[in-house]
């Protein structure tokens, strides 16, 4: 592994600005930001006055623990462009992520937001010793996704070489590092082991390639991964943290010089942690749910917008700006399927509009290799002839691509088949995946 670690001198300003220079810039930043969504956003406006508060009432930036939360709910309750400030005339992009009803999170940019965007995105690249001319090889998914594009716009707002790959064909994958020499990879860290085993079955050594950094996101990976993919691959591998809802990539990203958590870009993004029962605010270094505040979105902004991630703010290390450690759940039941967001009540929904299946159903998960798979349980109804099985379990596989995201494994049990607890209901996610550690 070679670092490339930057030189002060590489940093901009806000990098190197003392805590109270920051809290000064989040200060006016966030009365902004509340003032613009009180003031163009209707659902803002009654949240703010059903709880008696004010975008004036923020004199202090702890005020803001007086504010109501924003969640996924708002989100789908809005659906499509209701959250937005600016006329949709001023939005110049959409992108959207997967929601609980079947609906996506619509979420939108200005060409500001995306001026912004780019150079967090840029600061994180930056951050994992990418430089101006490096090649940067992005294997993220492109489209409504957040990943690829947020990565491609990043990359090339700090001056490198972007080849826009976006994730499968995994032998072309490895064709073009070859072919191409890039020295920075951006994937979710399964795919990168995939593309590691596929050096090996060409009989190539992935260690010996052009990568020097792989930028991973889009999923919840554990030291022990970064450990096998540094060694594996020959790489610095670095986490880069966001959601869509917040910004896209880049709201959080590790710096190579530490790789001790993602350092939170705070002159955009304001972090809470709160207790995930009863939404009190915690101490920096407490466990709980991750919330955040946008501070110069305008298209969409985001007031205390709970991620149901469950992390503890850490304090500054190599940079000005407080970090976040590893996620180590989830508040909500939210799945993770190769980088794809999967609410059971999804998969329900789908199973529910087709009238010969019974709703209950079981979620199995396991992991072939290093990749994520999901198997989905459900039951014929009684009166459904179990020669429709077949095609049954095609057509909900395909439903679920085609609404979801994810490809699936479906199996049609007859009437009764799935297991149910004491109480009668079945048990809706079975994980039988290993162990992290």
């Amino acid at each position: 592994m070679v670092q490339r670690s930057p030189a002060p001198s590489d940093l901009e300003p806000i990098e190197r600005a003392s805590r109270d220079e920051l809290q000064a810039l989040q200060l006016q930043r966030m009365q902004w930001s509340l003032k613009h969504a009180y003031d163009n956003v209707p659902h803002y406006r009654a949240a703010f006055d059903a709880a008696g508060v004010h975008p004036d009432d923020l004199r202090t930036l702890a005020d803001i623990a007086k504010f109501p939360f924003t969640t996924k709910k708002e989100l789908r309750d809005n659906y499509p462009f209701g959250l937005f400030a600016v006329p949709r005339e001023r939005v110049v992009r959409v992108h959207a992520s997967s929601g609980t009803t079947g609906k996506p999170t619509v979420v939108g940019y200005t060409q500001n937001d995306i001026d912004t965007w780019a150079s967090v995105v840029a600061r994180s690249i930056r951050a994992a010793g990418g430089r101006q001319g490096d090649m940067v090889h992005i294997s993220y998914g492109y489209g409504l996704f957040t990943g690829g594009l947020g990565a491609h716009y990043g990359a090339e707002r700090l001056g490198c070489t972007v080849v826009p790959m976006s994730g499968g064909q995994t032998e072309k994958q490895v064709q073009l590092i070859q072919d191409f020499k890039p020295a920075i990879i951006m994937v979710t860290p399964s795919y990168m082991l995939n593309i590691i085993e596929e050096f090996q079955r060409q009989g190539l050594d992935a260690a010996a390639s052009s990568l020097k950094v792989g930028i991973f996101g889009a999923e919840p990976w554990t030291d022990a991964m970064r450990a096998e993919i540094q060694q594996r691959a020959g790489i610095d591998a670095v986490d880069i943290y966001g959601l869509s809802e917040v910004m896209g990539p880049g709201v959080a990203s590790e710096c190579i010089e530490s790789k001790d958590g993602p350092v939170i870009w705070e002159d955009h993004f304001y972090p809470e942690i709160v207790d995930p029962e009863t939404g009190e605010v915690l101490p920096d270094g407490a466990e709980g749910e991750l919330v955040f505040t946008s501070l110069s979105k305008e298209a969409l902004p985001i007031i205390r917008y709970r991620t149901r991630d469950l992390t503890r703010l850490l304090p500054p290390t190599s940079r000005s700006m407080r970090r976040i450690g590893k996620i180590t759940g989830r508040s909500d039941d939210m799945l993770i399927i190769r980088g794809v967001n999967v609410f059971p009540t999804q998969i329900e929904e789908l199973i529910c509009k087709m009238p010969k299946l019974s709703p209950q159903y079981q979620l199995v998960l396991t992991r072939d290799g290093h990749l994520d798979k999901l198997e989905v349980l459900t039951e014929l109804r009684p009166d459904t002839s179990a020669g429709d099985s077949e095609a049954l379990a095609r057509e909900l596989e395909q439903r679920i691509k085609t609404n979801v995201g994810v490809s699936t494994k479906v199996t049609l049990l007859p009437p009764n088949g799935i297991e149910r607890t004491l109480t009668g209901k079945a048990r809706r996610v079975v994980d039988n995946r290993p162990a992290s550690t």
